[in-house]
């Protein structure tokens, strides 16, 4: 008997699935948030399930993006491109009461699709939002057309709730740092998924420098692959401000939810920024804002000279890198536009209406 007939034999009340696969890492399975925020929308009743790295997963659990989840690096997941007689588990009988699932990735000879099939999947997409047939710009919309979804209308809204949970694990980490809870809080991220993305660490300081003047705190945040520009940017300032290091996922979001605003490279966690929204500069360089940056009101894009690189092969030979040539100037003054806004955001009192800046 199958395990959906059984429970029906024995009158359980069955809760049909929509499933995901994604194995992407951190910001393109953010990226991908408005096009399961869209399927919350569509399947109000099922559950969303999703295949994907474990602590993304575990932040998009905890913020409710998601019902349940299994490791894409598992051996459940795995299964999925032997064929339908490996697939057994959680994973088996997700499938079994599954409406729809879904693929963010490629499937050149429609095993995954079949596989997704041969389970039980009622309806299969598989598509990478990396097709050439996909025509929308934005990576958020890209992820919404390979799911035959409209795009978004770009409004930002947030879409990352953060849960008291993550609340508390933010604030543990402040305190255990020696950080007062409530003061002004600046998180700068240096590091990003590629050195060819980061600023010239004397323009962070420059930020921090003025961060400091203002009485503001800039705490700086260290991911495990940030080692080296995190070090350079402490090497530039004559006051070194305070490193979180070693954080996971979880509580790194619940350290954004402090933040007057955050500073930030393309990367993971300013798209995670981003989707909290929290006041977000974001700083971008080779890669287009158009396709990758955050959306939102409250997010500020600042590029350098358009890139003129026509692979990233040009990018990593190119020694000036103009992109990344940014105003000091412009940058303060942008950062301490939004300490400012944020602070008489703080000041307003609770019931009253607030138009975003």
């Amino acid at each position: 008997l199958s395990v959906t007939f059984f429970r029906t034999l024995v009158g359980l009340t069955v809760t049909r699935t929509i499933v995901m696969i994604h194995p992407g890492g951190l910001g393109d399975v953010l990226l991908a948030i408005p096009a399961m925020a869209r399927l919350r929308y569509r399947f109000p009743k099922h559950r969303l399930v999703l295949c994907a790295e474990d602590q993304v997963a575990r932040l998009l659990l905890a913020c409710r993006i998601i019902d349940e989840w299994t490791s894409v690096q598992g051996r459940a997941c795995v299964d999925l491109f032997a064929g339908a007689d490996s697939v057994i588990g959680q994973v088996q009988a997700w499938l079994q009461d599954c409406d729809l699932a879904i693929g963010w990735m490629g499937d050149l000879d429609g095993k995954v699709s079949e596989t997704l099939k041969a389970v039980g999947a009622g309806q299969v997409i598989v598509r990478s939002p990396f097709s050439v047939t996909i025509h929308a710009t934005h990576q958020c919309d890209r992820f919404l057309e390979a799911i035959n979804e409209a795009p978004s209308d770009g409004e930002g809204d947030v879409l990352l709730a953060v849960t008291d949970p993550l609340l508390h694990l933010g604030q543990a980490s402040l305190e255990s740092a020696g950080l007062a809870i409530g003061q002004p809080l600046v998180v700068i991220h240096p590091g990003s998924g590629s050195a060819h993305k980061c600023v010239a660490p004397e323009i962070l300081a420059s930020i921090v420098v003025a961060l400091q003047i203002s009485g503001a705190t800039p705490v700086i945040l260290e991911g495990p692959a940030d080692r080296a520009p995190v070090e350079r940017l402490l090497r530039s300032c004559v006051n070194p401000p305070i490193v979180l290091k070693g954080l996971d996922l979880l509580t790194v979001a619940g350290v954004l939810a402090q933040a007057r605003f955050f500073i930030g490279q393309d990367s993971g966690v300013t798209h995670m920024a981003g989707l909290m929204g929290v006041r977000t500069v974001a700083l971008f360089g080779p890669t287009d804002p158009a396709r990758w940056a955050p959306r939102g009101a409250h997010v500020t894009v600042v590029q350098g000279t358009p890139c003129l690189c026509q692979s990233w092969g040009d990018v990593s030979l190119c020694e000036k890198k103009p992109c990344l040539d940014m105003s000091q100037e412009y940058l303060v003054a942008v950062c301490l536009t939004h300490l400012k806004e944020a602070a008489v955001r703080q000041r307003i009192p609770s019931g009253c209406l607030v138009t975003d800046y």
